[in-house]
């Protein structure tokens, strides 16, 4: 019997496909890809025509000696990574890597994809065999490459010219850019006042319903156009004086369409705003989906493939869906024809279909049972998504009444609009949400009729100010790079999650704050690398790789047309003395940072010496602003370029340093400072004033003068011991918080809060000390193995588990250690929450990557490796 082995990319999928297989085929997971590029200079090489230097890393070599030795005794082997670039470029990896080992030795090799992990997506896979496309293996290649050379090149320059700066990316910088963009508009927003007129009228038959001012004798009344309170009140004056009348009538049919399918992006935007889901942890649960649950004894896939630009079903499916919606809903909820959706998105990832579920029949109430709480919630999501993408348009009736007000000769025309649903359509099983939109005025008028008198009931003058754009979310921040064509829906998780990594953009009510390193590093590329940082050449490089897949162009000449300008910005910028570094910087950024006061004095004079100049200066510490008149005037100040006017002595003490209030038992003044090793809050001055370091997730920026007091309070007495009668304290210290009785400290654990932790807490965790089964610094008093808490099991096997390392807090499954980003709070760290964190370290490094050290240890089994992997030092990320 011909036996041949399979390759897949997760050991979930390989264990499901070799069901479906049976006898004859062994299924091998990849555990995503096998090799990469060694983060090290060299390993792309432009002056040998951009040669690649790949290596297996300890695990890529375990899984491809796994493979070498199962095709050995093999007739064939079979390829059948995931349906997109990133999936045949793992496929070609293999490949070449089994032929360096010389095992293949004329074998047949054949591709499969599959859209779906269901027994007859398998089967038809299977059957229809093709060799790798090495168009898409080239512009993966491409993308690889650039992708390198970016952040190999610019990072360095960065962290020479910019203290505190960690990475550049061709992606993730743009990106970034964005949202400082963003930041600046708000920045630059002038608030303006207006006011509104709203009446609210009665019909003949005592109906209510309102209208607005939107004219007066003859011209029109815009929104901006009553910008004071006189204005506002004479309106009034005179709608309260005024007799109103029916002028016109008019009810204009609309029809709202339903939307295609989901795609990658549109799954992310739609589950965010939806569900309040992140894009890693929505993807992470999409491909657990994908992958497929246990239902009547066999695994298979809810949903098909999770990474596509497509917004087209395949036919089959489509006519299932229509089966569904005939058999479940009124005639009139299906349309004549099937509906067919078209995208503008350019050719990315090359798995075509939308995501839909595998199986419309399997509704979300019969497979509640089978998903935890966000799985099930996304696959209904998909599922009603999907549904009604086939069904009917809805129907709404859109009226507009317009009403004249006359009163001592004026003559105001006020407006009425609203709109009802006539047929619902898709709208009764799905709308999707827009949280940057105004609502639709969705509400019904009475009738009325031309000619017909109505009554006054109450004019209301409604004062409003005009805000700025929104800042962005993460969904609306997709949307954006996604009409841009900035990074494709498989980089958008990934990015976010590495801007956040990187410290350069913050969350706060779910909006995208950019950091003041954000900040720094996005002036310093639009001052010297502006090309690179453009929203248009971005995209064009994207379309560019579009074509390598297309084969229409040489994924070598894209190179060298980049490199050629690239290099020599590089090397321009590395020319750069640090004074035109800090004048770029100080000419982009400093009417964010000095601020006009509006009272015609300099806002960037020294509010110490008052002769002086302020400008943003660079130390070892970071930026900071610092006084022209150094070092006879020592002013400083933290950069912050969000805020009020930071240079005022309000806010501040006289060394710039911010000014939390005053402490109600001393008097001193309590300041928040940055000092070297890192953040503090101190009580007055002196030569040995009161000090104390920031807990965890506390920030200079946000730190509240109650937080600063409870601080300097530490370390507090919880209580008496009740054998002892010694005090049992509680603080922060080097290696966080802690709780003391006498000589013996005990770490406090990350669900333990150390202004709230009570005497039995306490006691126990001193007494576990002083048992030998507490830990210091860390880590277990035994063995020096990480001691943490475990969060919960990860659906692939394997605990989770919250640790305290040396640079923070991470979570940890098998050989993945994921750092948890600042706006993360550990005390509060739910097992989804470090799934998303997991899920986002996985695809950022392209694949489970092997922690470091004597603790690694494999995913799958939990048991130690052989061999101590080596260390690696990581110069740049992948943008």
């Amino acid at each position: 019997m011909e036996h041949k082995v399979v390759v897949v990319e997760s050991p979930a999928k390989a264990k499901t496909i070799n069901k479906y297989l049976g006898r004859g085929y062994e299924v091998i997971a990849s555990y995503g890809h096998v090799r990469d590029l060694p983060a090290k200079d060299g390993s792309v090489d432009p002056d040998a025509d951009f040669a690649m230097l790949w290596e297996l890393d300890g695990r890529g070599s375990k899984q491809i000696s796994a493979i070498a030795s199962a095709v050995k005794d093999a007739d064939g082997l079979i390829l059948a990574t995931d349906p997109d670039r990133e999936g045949e470029a793992i496929s070609w990896h293999i490949l070449e890597a089994l032929k360096a080992r010389r095992v293949l030795k004329g074998k047949p090799v054949e591709r499969v994809t599959f859209n779906a992990i269901t027994k007859d997506a398998v089967a038809a896979a299977m059957a229809a065999p093709r060799e790798i496309d090495q168009a898409l293996v080239d512009a993966y290649l491409a993308r690889r490459a650039l992708d390198y050379l970016v952040g190999f090149q610019l990072s360095p320059v960065l962290w020479r010219k910019l203290p505190g700066a960690r990475s550049a990316g061709r992606v993730q910088s743009v990106a970034l850019r964005l949202v400082c963009d963003r930041e600046e508009e708000i920045e630059r927003f002038v608030t303006k006042e207006y006011w509104s007129l709203v009446a609210q009228l009665l019909t003949a038959k005592g109906d209510a319903f309102e209208a607005r001012l939107i004219g007066a004798d003859g011209k029109k009344v815009t929104k901006l156009d009553i910008g004071n309170k006189a204005e506002a009140e004479a309106f009034k004056a005179a709608l309260e004086a005024a007799r109103f009348s029916v002028q016109s009538v008019e009810a204009k049919p609309a029809k709202r369409h339903p939307y295609p399918p989901f795609t990658t992006s549109t799954l992310q935007m739609e589950a965010s705003r939806k569900l309040g889901l992140a894009p890693a942890i929505t993807m992470r649960i999409a491909q657990k989906l994908y992958e497929g649950v246990e239902i009547g004894g066999e695994t298979t896939g809810l949903i098909t493939y999770m990474r596509t630009d497509g917004v087209d079903m395949a036919p089959e499916a489509v006519g299932a869906v229509r089966r569904f919606i005939g058999r479940e809903f009124a005639p009139e909820y299906l349309p004549g024809v099937p509906r067919a959706y078209s995208t503008k998105a350019k050719n990315a990832q090359e798995a075509h279909e939308a995501i839909r579920p595998t199986d419309i029949f399997r509704v979300p109430a019969a497979m509640k049972s089978y998903l935890s709480g966000d799985d099930y919630r996304l696959y209904e999501l998909i599922w009603k998504r999907t549904l009604a993408s086939q069904m009917e348009s809805a129907r709404l009736e859109r009226t507009t009444v317009d009403i004249l007000a006359e009163a001592g000769g004026r003559k105001l025309d006020l407006r009425a609009t609203g709109q009802v649903v006539l047929f619902d359509g898709f709208l009764a099983l799905y709308q999707e949400t827009d949280e940057d939109a105004e609502d639709e005025d969705s509400k019904r008028l009475p009738a009325m009729k031309a000619g017909e008198s109505v009554s006054k009931k109450s004019i209301a003058a409604t004062q409003h100010f005009t805000e700025p754009t929104p800042r962005f979310t993460e969904a609306t921040l997709i949307k954006r790079m996604e009409e841009l064509g900035i990074g494709r829906p498989s980089t958008y998780a990934a990015t976010l999650a590495t801007l956040r990594d990187r410290e350069y953009v913050a969350i706060d009510k779910k909006r995208l704050v950019p950091e003041d390193k954000g900040r720094i590093v996005t002036a310093f590329l639009e001052s010297f690398f502006a090309r690179y940082v453009e929203f248009g050449f971005t995209a064009d490089l994207e379309n560019d790789l579009d074509r390598i897949s297309n084969a229409e162009v040489d994924w070598r000449q894209v190179l060298r047309d980049f490199w050629k300008d690239f290099k020599a910005a590089i090397e321009g910028a590395k020319e750069r003395r640090t004074s035109e570094v800090l004048e770029g910087l100080n000419e982009h950024l400093g009417p964010a940072i000095f601020k006009d006061k509006g009272d015609g004095s300099n806002p960037r004079a020294c509010p110490k010496c008052g002769s002086g100049t302020l400008s943003l200066k660079l130390g070892k510490l970071g930026p900071f602003i610092g006084c022209s008149n150094y070092p006879e005037c020592r002013y400083t100040r933290p950069f912050a370029v969000a805020g009020g006017d930071e240079g005022s002595a309000e806010g501040t003490d006289d060394n710039g340093n911010r000014l939390l209030g005053t402490d109600p038992a001393s008097g001193l003044e309590v300041t928040a400072r940055e000092g070297r090793f890192g953040p503090f809050i101190q009580l007055g001055q002196g030569e040995k004033p009161k000090r104390a370091s920031l807990a965890k997730g506390m920030t200079l920026k946000t730190l509240t003068f109650e937080q600063a007091l409870a601080l300097l309070s530490l370390p507090r007495e919880v209580g008496k011991d009740p054998t002892t009668g010694d005090p049992i304290l509680a603080g922060i210290g080097k290696y966080g918080p802690y709780v003391q009785r006498g000589k013996t400290y005990a770490n406090l654990d990350a669900a333990d809060d150390v202004f709230t932790v009570g005497m039995n807490r306490a006691i126990d965790l001193i007494a576990t000390k002083e048992a030998g089964g507490g830990k210091r610094f860390g880590r277990a008093a035994s063995g020096g193995a990480p001691a943490g808490k475990v969060l919960g099991a990860h659906p692939d096997g394997g605990d989770v588990t919250l640790l305290d390392g040396r640079y923070g807090a991470y979570v940890k499954w098998g050989t993945v250690n994921a750092t948890i980003p600042k706006t993360a709070d550990k005390t509060t760290l739910t097992l989804e929450a470090a799934l998303g964190i997991i899920a986002a370290r996985i695809e950022a490094t392209g694949g489970v990557k092997p922690a470091k050290g004597r603790f690694a240890k494999k995913a799958s089994s939990g048991k130690a490796p052989a061999k101590k992997a080596a260390p690696k030092k990581s110069a740049a990320k992948k943008g």
